[in-house]
This record gives C-alpha cells, structure tokens and sequence, in this order.
C-alpha cells in the first residue's frame, strides 16, 4: 500500500534545467549542435563537477569552472524568466493531501534554493519534510536524500513514490529501493532512463490515482 509520494525539485517541479543549458551553452559561445542537450541530460540531478567537464570538454573554451558557474549563474534567472511550477505538479500534491499521504522532496540542490522557489510557487506547505544536499554527504545518485525521508516518514521503501526527471534521481531513488516514476523535462527527454517503474510525460497527462493504482498492481 502506497504510504507516500517524494518528489524530485529542480526539473521537476519546475523547469530550472533548459534554463542552465541555455546559459551554459551562451557563456560558452556553443549551441546545441556543440553540446547535445541529451549527452548534457546524463549529467544532471547531481552537484559534482562532472557537468563542468563535459561542457569544458565539448565546447573546448578555456575558462575556470568558477568562472563558468559564476556566469550562467547571471543569466540563470533570466533564462528562467517568471517561476511557474511544471503543469500538474499542484494537482498531484493536492490529490496527495486528499488521500492523506505523506509528501517528501529530495533534491540534490541545497535548501535555501528549494525553499526559495517552492515559497514562491506557493508549494512549501505542501511538504511534511524536505531534504536537500545540506542534509547528506552525498548528494544523487547516492540513495542517502531518500533513506533520510523514508526514515522520517518511518515507512518502508516499497511504501513510496518518487518522481523524477533525470537519471541520475532515478538511479538514487532504486538504490533506495523505491518505486519510481520518471516524469522527463525538455533537458532530459532524449535521455536513457535504466531502471523505473514507469514513464510519464507530464503530470497533467496522468493523475496520482492512476499511478498509484498501476504501482499497487506489479508491488
């Protein structure tokens, strides 16, 4: 029986993603064409500087990765333009509060970003607990942002859905040994997915009810 449902941040509850690949690719001088948006998916979800030498790599421009950061950080919100929550996103947490589950997030984003965001959004209220990367060691793939929630929520894994937009969520969500459904953004379409229970692409393609009906006959 589904207890509760953790959701990813950034990519999924609001599309901060294409707005980075656009500011990288300007800051680089590039466009897609010198940095595919889905050899670049692979890399998100995560805070390593992996993502850093990927784009160092396929544009071939000498800058720091200080510096990099530090640019498309000035653009971000511009790119990004007026918050506004990926559609569906509200319907699933209102339908999860009707049906009384807990509600989680997990984001490998630190907690001033997220709270920045979903206070603005208007979602904060939505969510019994929150971790970020200022709550582990390592951030996804590794498991630890959702051992820390099911350990709070004081429910089995088999017993919650996370949602995720990247593959590295996805692998951090299975190690943990969730059930997982990939709800894919404009960065991470194109991307390969290894092991989730389900793909869905957009929230207001589906509803909770669906997903947890689908979860609930194959667990």
């Amino acid at each position: 029986m589904i207890k509760a449902i953790i959701f990813d941040f950034d990519g999924l509850i609001i599309d901060t993603e294409y707005a980075w690949y656009e500011s990288f690719c300007e800051v680089l001088g590039k466009t897609d064409r010198d940095i595919p948006v889905a050899e670049y998916g692979t890399y998100i979800g995560t805070d390593g500087p992996e993502i850093f030498h990927f784009l160092l790599e396929k544009s071939g421009v000498n800058i720091s990765i200080d510096d990099l950061r530090e640019k498309a950080r000035a653009l971000h919100k511009t790119k990004l333009g007026t918050p506004v929550a990926r559609e569906g996103v509200e319907d699933f947490l209102q339908a999860a509060k009707e049906r009384r589950l807990k509600i989680g997030l997990a984001s490998s984003s630190d907690r001033k970003w997220v709270t920045h965001f979903l206070e603005e959004l208007q979602l904060l209220h939505y969510f019994d607990v929150i971790q970020t990367k200022d709550d582990v060691e390592k951030v996804k793939p590794d498991p630890a942002l959702y051992n820390n929630v099911i350990q709070h929520f004081n429910i089995l894994p088999s017993e919650a859905i996370a949602f995720e937009d990247s593959p590295n969520g996805t692998k951090a969500a299975i190690a943990a040994g969730l059930n997982c459904v990939i709800v894919p953004n404009r960065v991470t379409e194109s991307s390969q997915f290894e092991n989730h229970h389900f793909r869905i692409n957009g929230m207001h393609k589906s509803s909770l009810g669906e997903i947890i009906e689908m979860i609930e006959g194959i667990v």
